[in-house]
């Protein structure tokens, strides 16, 4: 199983953390979200088309709980047909058994499931106003750290995914904010690079403030907030993964401002992340924390659908928390990533054959 990753930053600690979890209890929790700077043409592929973004996060949490969706009438899929990531998350945490819940930090659509609900509005599109405003930025890391510290009290090991449409964009805009030199991934293999910085550079003109919940009000997005604000409280209580890329990197960014214990986090994703040359995943992390990254490869470039080689060729590459949810479920059950493809292809032919 170990082959499957590479471990990065305090490998030390990446080998504790795995120890310490390998034979203790995991909860997974989604944080569904939404920002209106999704909605800029060609931005993001999480949706068909401009009009069914926002439906991507709560359909991806209504088929983690059913195994289909009732707010669309399909699971998530890119224009041309290849589906969310949300198969290798399903896959991952029913082959290990691994409890999950959703909380709802501002998604535009409300799931039709059972869900905790945070109460905080959808982030604006930051290229043209404010995200937020600095109350609802508070609101979210209070309510963030009341559920962190009850979900952490219930497991060893609190797994936390996301699933924000364009989230890539408003985690460039606030890690860059913040002085980070973050390059970062995208849901396209040809990485929109030109407009995101576009979008980021006229949004940082608006930044006059230095109060980091100010900043993140004016360029961020209510999930970074919300699951910093989770981060905080349940690190003091069990170990927690951060389960994603980018976006989970602006989360550390902004939790490090709030605090947070180091010694109990780790961050779990793809290689399709890590190895992502248009980004610098990996130095950006060491760069913000002391805290080990978990990377998995998958074994989708072996897989005989295109729909799922496709995560391997650039698509997608992390989300619905896919590749935490993979390390976790690996750890708890000794799976490897052949073994691991074997049940994703299985329920690719469920879904689509």
């Amino acid at each position: 199983m170990l082959e499957d990753f590479e471990l990065y930053g305090n490998v030390n600690r990446a080998q504790n953390f795995i120890d310490f979890i390998k034979p203790g209890r995991f909860l997974f929790s989604f944080v569904i979200s939404y920002t209106e700077t999704s909605e800029i043409p060609g931005i993001t592929f999480a949706g068909a088309d401009r009009d069914s973004i926002q439906f991507t996060p709560p359909a991806d949490a209504e088929y983690l709980h059913y195994g289909y969706c009732k707010t669309i009438d399909k699971i998530p899929m890119t224009p041309d047909g290849k589906p969310t990531p949300g198969l290798l998350t399903k896959t991952a945490l029913e082959s290990a058994s691994i409890s999950h819940l959703t909380i709802n930090a501002g998604s535009k659509v409300t799931p039709q499931l059972p869900f905790i609900e945070s109460g905080l509005p959808f982030g604006k599109n930051i290229s043209i106003q404010d995200a937020m405003t600095d109350s609802i930025v508070s609101h979210a890391v209070e309510y963030g750290q009341i559920i962190g510290r009850s979900l952490a009290s219930l497991t060893d090991c609190l797994i936390i995914g996301e699933c924000i449409p364009g989230g890539t964009t408003t985690a460039l805009a606030l890690l860059k904010a913040f002085d980070y030199d973050a390059k970062v991934s995208s849901s396209i293999p040809d990485n929109p690079v030109e407009l995101k910085n576009q979008i980021v550079t006229s949004a940082l003109q608006r930044v006059n403030s230095e109060h980091p919940y100010s900043i993140v009000a004016q360029i961020g997005d209510p999930m970074i907030p919300f699951v910093a604000g989770m981060l905080s409280s349940a690190s003091s209580v069990s170990k927690v993964m951060l389960a994603g890329g980018t976006q989970m990197a602006a989360v550390l960014a902004f939790a490090s401002k709030i605090g947070f214990n180091e010694e109990s986090t780790a961050i779990g994703t793809t290689s399709y992340i890590t190895n992502d040359k248009s980004a610098n995943f990996k130095e950006l992390v060491q760069n913000i924390a002391d805290i080990p990254v978990l990377s998995v490869d998958p074994g989708m470039k072996n897989s005989e659908f295109s729909g799922l080689k496709a995560f391997s060729e650039g698509f997608a590459k992390e989300g619905v928390g896919a590749g935490g949810a993979i390390i976790s479920s690996m750890i708890k059950t000794g799976n490897n990533s052949a073994k691991f493809l074997e049940l994703a292809e299985k329920e690719y032919r469920r879904l689509f054959t």
